[in-house]
């Protein structure tokens, strides 16, 4: 629902008219002598009131065309320079939405004012709500200054990788609830074995990438039918019409869950950021790759990419802790989920961007930093192996690509920095 260009503006527009209603009623109670209007309330004939309602509509149409030419201009540069999957980012940008939505609906409440003037009598003038839609129009002014700033602001490389890297801290935060309550019945591990023996399945009712899970009312549905549920897929998977999308313990009520899927299942023809963590990842480094490419050639902004991907990363080790079993009211298991694995992440942050830096020394001394960061984080064994064997795949690519001995001493710096850094970490364990 966030990523259109037509939900804000409609709420607007809707309360455009609930405000010209309002408004309408006073004018009309204060034209049959009932109550009086405040004197800054702009008064004229009906004459006047059409010139000036008629000025000001055309005016606000003139507008939205401009606003609606530069939101276009800015989706086509975003699309040539950050690549076409970025467009969503920009199309779900509340100040776009909210800038189209101001003057669509003073526009629209500007007209209904024009509409009633005159009357039956032929000499109703709505006083206050002229007033008022002089001041829409004023406000949308203010808007479009507002517009403009932000559409310079938001087309900067800078500005839309520090964006998503802030949508990748709070899917880490919002994927990170830890359960608290009781547990009861029985456990992971003989659930899946039952899963596994006599589950039944449950089909993906589309095709498409899957975009969002609804995991309260699966687990209502869950209790309801006194299942278990296992998904195969996580957001951010491409799932294919009627092959297995869950597994369901008893499998007699696999039915029932397939009829309710469409519920609590959101596909589409695209991945999102709001449960698809890796999705972020994959989007700073298709920004990185394509700096990275000879037609562009920005090492700046691959750098900024692997400085932010660290950031992310950093977060993950120490705080994303997934949830893996979601249980009910009093403790039994009711959904497991599949989830992106942490070793998954830290491929994506950092394999493509080495591939695509063959004889660039700058990146993959950035990348070493970063993992040095990230290595400060690490609580786990596992954790740590995995970014020790990271730092050698960039040391060995350093090592075959350039051929500059000073650019080698500088990468391999860093990387005895790194090998310090593991180190430290491990004895301070330890101890």
């Amino acid at each position: 629902m966030r990523t259109n260009l037509w939900l804000v503006p409609t709420l607007e527009v809707l309360g455009a008219i609930g405000l010209y209603v309002v408004t309408h009623l006073i004018d009309a109670a204060a034209a049959k002598g009932t109550l009086t209007l405040p004197s800054w309330v702009i008064s004229g004939n009906a004459d006047n009131a059409r010139q000036i309602l008629t000025t000001l509509s055309a005016a606000v149409v003139t507008v939205v065309g401009i606003v609606f030419s530069i939101t276009i201009v800015t989706l086509t540069l975003a699309s040539t320079q950050f690549g076409p999957r970025m467009l969503r980012n920009f199309i779900r940008d509340r100040g776009t939405q909210f800038t189209l939505g101001t003057f669509v609906a003073t526009f629209v409440y500007s007209t209904l004012v024009l509409v009633s003037v005159g009357g039956k009598a032929g000499n109703f003038v709505p006083h206050l709500s002229l007033t008022v839609a002089v001041a829409l129009v004023t406000l949308s002014m203010a808007v479009l200054i507002y517009f403009i700033h932000h559409i310079a602001t938001s087309i900067q490389l800078p500005y839309v990788i520090a964006s998503i890297a802030g949508d990748l801290s709070q899917a880490i935060q919002e994927d990170s609830k830890a359960y608290d309550g009781p547990e009861s019945g029985p456990s992971v591990p003989e659930l899946l074995v039952r899963l596994e023996q006599s589950g039944g399945t449950v089909p993906a009712p589309s095709s498409g990438y899957l975009q969002f899970i609804r995991h309260e009312a699966l687990i209502g549905l869950a209790v309801k039918r006194g299942a278990v549920i296992q998904l195969l897929h996580r957001p951010g998977h491409f799932v294919v019409a009627d092959q297995p999308l869950a597994l369901v313990w008893p499998a007699g009520a696999a039915p029932a869950v397939t009829e309710s899927l469409r519920r609590v299942h959101v596909t589409g023809p695209s991945r999102t950021l709001a449960q698809d963590i890796a999705f972020a990842v994959d989007q700073l480094v298709e920004i990185a790759i394509r700096a990275l490419s000879p037609a562009v050639n920005d090492t700046f902004t691959a750098l900024t990419c692997v400085d932010w991907l660290g950031d992310g990363l950093s977060k993950i080790t120490a705080h994303w802790r997934p949830i893996l079993v979601h249980r009910d009211a009093h403790g039994f298991v009711r959904v497991i989920t599949a989830h992106v694995r942490y070793e998954r992440l830290v491929e994506r942050a950092f394999e493509k961007i080495r591939q695509a830096a063959r004889a660039m020394p700058a990146v993959f001394m950035r990348q070493l930093d970063a993992l040095t960061r990230i290595m400060l984080e690490t609580t786990l064994p596992e954790q740590r192996e995995l970014l020790v064997e990271q730092a050698e795949l960039v040391w060995r690519a350093a090592e075959t690509s350039i051929g500059e001995p000073a650019d080698l001493a500088d990468v391999r710096r860093d990387y005895d920095v790194f090998l310090a850094t593991a180190e430290r970490v491990v004895m301070g364990e330890g101890g």
